[in-house]
């Protein structure tokens, strides 16, 4: 890389001088071409920063919990305040996660390339900092005017950095059982904004999703177990047999895939949320199965993937139904 600008790998020729290099990149044309990269590095670092693809599916989490409170389309009011104070208490919640984490990060070939790791970020003491005001600011602004989403907001960060990352995960298996909870806290902060944060359907998504985090990320561990081992984290799978790691996987799908088919009983809901459930809820159950037969990585990956679609086909079939008029 030529001064830490992302440009790439480059070939010096016979007869080319460091200099005639350096003064290419220079050139008009070629700096147009380091400032874009440098725009797509940055906005690459920020992405694995805070975690932005985690972001969206507890953000989804949190736009059930809105249609679920409100019976439908909440409004763009709702769903922006939703949006923005969710999205910035997550990502600074994340961001932090990662600077606590950066020294075990580097153990693992998973998180090894993430940017407290691999120097993008060279200097960061400014992240901490980031983290808390992008958690405490959302918090703040609410506060006035909506009390219980203010406190999903703060509750939602204090367990995922609080709890689960800096008292639970170090210490004991049951670390996500117990951490699970930040993404029934990003739910019900969707049904706060929208005014009724303990709305059955809310609540009944709240436990969904605080059953689903455990085997989401369990069939991930059992998919880096070794790597887990050598940074020393007790997550589950490190401390029993992948087989027998695949039926506690399962001793959390079998509750998630029934709650869920149950939702249907809900007002609002019908066919339409459930045809699709069903489907990918036995596609996780199948990929559940599989596991237990043969815990190998490819089956855990397979696994793992599939809960991340259970959770997007969930969530969205949920809006969709209390959005359409019958």
């Amino acid at each position: 890389h030529w001064g830490n600008q992302g440009v790439g790998l480059v070939k010096f020729g016979d007869g080319m001088s460091l200099s005639k290099v350096k003064d290419s990149f220079e050139s008009p044309l070629e700096g147009g071409a380091v400032a874009v990269s440098g725009w797509r590095n940055a906005m690459q670092t920020a992405v694995v920063l805070f975690k932005l693809r985690i972001v969206f599916l507890l953000l989804m989490a949190a736009t059930g919990g809105a249609f679920l409170a409100a019976g439908g389309w909440p409004g763009w009011g709702v769903m922006l305040l939703t949006w923005v104070t969710g999205g910035m208490a997550a990502a600074g919640a994340s961001a932090m996660n990662q600077y606590w984490e950066r020294n075990k990060d580097g153990l693992m070939g998973r998180t090894r390339k993430r940017p407290l790791v691999n120097g993008d970020i060279t200097d960061p003491r400014w992240v901490p900092w980031v983290s808390m005001a992008l958690v405490v600011v959302p918090v703040v602004a609410v506060l006035p005017f909506n009390r219980p989403l203010a406190f999903f907001l703060a509750l939602g960060a204090f367990i995922y950095v609080g709890i689960y990352t800096i008292w639970l995960k170090p210490r004991t298996l049951l670390n996500i059982v117990i951490g699970g909870a930040a993404g029934s806290a990003a739910v019900l902060s969707g049904s706060a904004a929208a005014g009724l944060w303990n709305a059955p359907g809310a609540l009944a998504l709240a436990a969904i999703l605080f059953l689903w985090t455990p085997f989401h990320f369990w069939s991930l561990a059992i998919l880096y177990r070794e790597e887990y081992k050598r940074a020393d984290v007790p997550m589950l799978p490190t401390q029993t047999t992948p087989q027998k790691a695949a039926w506690w996987v399962m001793s959390h799908t079998l509750p998630t895939g029934i709650l869920s088919l149950l939702m249907v009983v809900l007002p609002g809901l019908g066919w339409i949320f459930f045809a699709p459930v069903l489907i990918i809820t036995v596609d996780l159950f199948y990929r559940n199965v599989q596991l237990i037969r043969d815990p190998s990585p490819i089956n855990a990956r397979k696994l793992f993937m599939s809960s991340n679609y259970y959770l997007l086909v969930l969530l969205l079939a949920i809006c969709v139904d209390l959005m359409l008029p019958w």
